[in-house]
């Protein structure tokens, strides 16, 4: 690939120019600007895109990462600022002898990034990554309904055709599948459907009986999380998208004021931002655990809380669990309410990842945890993530990674990078990965103003405006798409609007592992862990930022839902989980 490069692109060059674009759209702290516009390099020992795709994903996240990493430079800035005289001649003796200088220079490596972006597809439990078959043996069954394990059920979230020439409608059953199977006309199950071929065919033939209207109507009835593909230029003339498009990627807000200010835990020769720091994180999938991993690569003890009852993807937990704890809690129980409820009573950060409302409807949600912060006399940062963005008509629908891409006209634009008339779902939650670096800048930016000003913050982030983000970025120029075309291969120039993503997706590992081999096996990009719940060695992305002074990395390794106690005094630095010193 490097010999029909075009060398009038550069991606290092690109990425500085989407940080210049983001730093226009969003409003930072002078110090954190300060130091994402001095002190950020980036790095790439491939300057040019590596993923088939016509989006700027690996030069928008990377462009992410140094704002990510400027808050933790700010934030451990906070700790010297806030120390007694004593204290602050204490650290600096502390980092003469040590050698350690003041967190300083940060380095945003591309390869890295890039693969932060499909870490999925990386991550490992012994030998069997995510599309092997054999892999299943280690996991927990979460999959509680069999909408990932039966692939009928598991193409009732998919693209199809309707009955509207050239309209397509991305059907969304979900963790649950029946609902929207039985929506058009299907029954749950149905094991005589062996091949891909046949499921499309059957699951297509009654989508198109349908017109987009109709499917809006019944989708709108049976609150399931469809929508019509549109092109860009479609959804910015919707109401939805006029309300949305010239709003900032992320919002943080003010929740209170009346708390004083609360610094960060710190002590002499620490090196890790968040350490003493407690996350309580209520999501599922990818793009909320991904909040909640990127705020432990930082040191937050984050404790991940699923109820035993709700459907999760088993391996979804590989890579998004790492570094938490991970309990189970009912709370619709008055047993499981009055555990959590003492969990929220010391944390500092509330990570929601559930369909809008849904936490409110049990009596949380953020006017919950703004009183509950007044009353114990310290502010809290709450984060939200959904898919449709907090205003306009749409912001109450529930949507996931695909349903945003199509929404808002990614899907259609990737079927016209491959050459289609025809909308196609990216490969790799994509999406989802940069949605829960804003997730984890938006929970970054609460705990600085927290430390800072005091008071409660409350962190909105969407997948709907991070694929806004992407076309702000811009599309590559037709030279740089024709050479990524080719790079692809023919096996991923076929794929079509109704392949699933995990076709499409390996499909484009085919291609990747060919031309970019070091992504899949170099240790400065994964790590490998012993992982004492799995009972083998799960292999998974390091954190992307590198910054001098600090510490970036994980206390432990990975675990399925469920696993640990749901209390805050468990955390410790050895849990029979080890780092192991090679990936060979």
């Amino acid at each position: 690939m490097s010999s029909q490069r075009d060398s009038t692109y550069s991606s290092l060059e690109e990425t500085r120019r989407v940080l210049s674009l983001l730093l226009g759209l969003v409003s930072l702290p002078k110090d954190v600007k300060a130091t994402v516009q001095t002190q950020t390099t980036f790095t790439a020992d491939v300057d040019f895109p590596y993923f088939p795709i016509p989006f700027k994903e690996s030069e928008t996240a990377a462009a992410l990462k140094a704002i990510e990493a400027s808050f933790a430079v700010a934030l451990q800035n906070t700790k010297s600022s806030n120390a007694t005289a004593q204290e602050q001649h204490q650290q600096q003796q502390q980092q003469q002898q040590q050698q350690q200088p003041q967190p300083g220079q940060i380095v945003i490596n591309l390869e890295k990034t890039t693969a932060f972006l499909f870490q999925a597809y990386l991550a490992k439990v012994g030998a069997y990554g995510k599309l092997d078959r054999e892999v299943k043996q280690y996991l927990k069954d979460t999959d509680l309904l069999q909408a990932q394990s039966d692939q009928y059920r598991r193409m009732s979230a998919n693209l199809y055709e309707t009955r509207d020439p050239g309209q397509y409608y991305h059907i969304h059953g979900s963790l649950e599948a029946s609902t929207t199977l039985r929506m058009v006309g299907l029954e749950p199950f149905r094991p005589d459907l062996k091949t891909h071929e046949a499921i499309v065919d059957t699951i297509e033939g009654k989508v198109k009986q349908f017109s987009v209207t109709e499917l809006e109507e019944l989708n709108a009835q049976k609150r399931q999380a469809g929508v019509p593909a549109l092109t860009h230029e479609e959804f910015v003339q919707t109401p939805h998208g006029k309300t949305n498009i010239s709003l900032a990627p992320w919002k943080v807000s003010s929740l209170e004021t009346m708390t004083p200010p609360r610094p960060l835990p710190s002590g002499p020769g620490e090196r890790r931002v968040l350490a003493g720091v407690k996350v309580l994180e209520l999501c599922r999938i990818i793009a909320g655990p991904i909040m909640g991993r990127i705020l432990g690569e930082y040191g937050a003890d984050v404790l991940k809380i699923t109820s035993p009852h709700l459907s999760d993807v088993p391996f979804f937990q590989v890579d998004g669990n790492m570094g938490k704890h991970a309990a189970n809690l009912d709370l619709k129980t008055p047993e499981g309410r009055k555990a959590f409820d003492e969990l929220v009573l010391e944390a500092d950060v509330i990570l929601d990842g559930y369909r809008p409302g849904a936490l409110e409807k049990l009596g949380l949600g953020p006017t919950y945890m703004t009183a509950l912060a007044q009353k114990r006399g310290y502010g809290v940062v709450y984060v939200n993530e959904n898919c449709f963005g907090y205003e306009g008509e749409w912001a109450s629908r529930p949507g996931w990674q695909q349903i945003a891409d199509c929404v808002t006209g990614v899907a259609w634009a990737q079927g016209q990078f491959m050459g289609r008339n025809e909308p196609v779902v990216p490969p790799f939650p994509i999406s989802d990965y940069g949605t829960g670096c804003m997730g984890a800048i938006a929970a970054l930016t609460g705990l600085y103003n927290r430390a800072t000003v005091g008071g409660s913050w409350h962190g909105k982030v969407s997948l709907m405006q991070y694929d806004l983000l992407l076309f702000h970025a811009g599309l590559y120029s037709d030279d740089v798409q024709a050479q990524l075309r080719s790079a692809a291969g023919e096996e991923f120039m076929k794929m079509t609007h109704s392949h699933s993503v995990d076709q499409i997706s390996g499909n484009a590992l085919l291609g990747l592992k060919r031309t970019h081999p070091r992504l899949f096996d170099d240790p400065s990009i994964l790590e490998r862990w012993t992982s004492k719940a799995y009972g083998h060695d799960v292999t998974v992305v390091r954190p992307v930022a590198q910054i001098d002074g600090l510490d970036l990395g994980f206390q432990r390794a990975s675990r399925p839902n469920g696993t640990d106690e749901a209390n805050w005094t468990s955390f410790t630095s050895n849990e029979g989980d080890e780092r192991r010193p090679s990936l060979h």
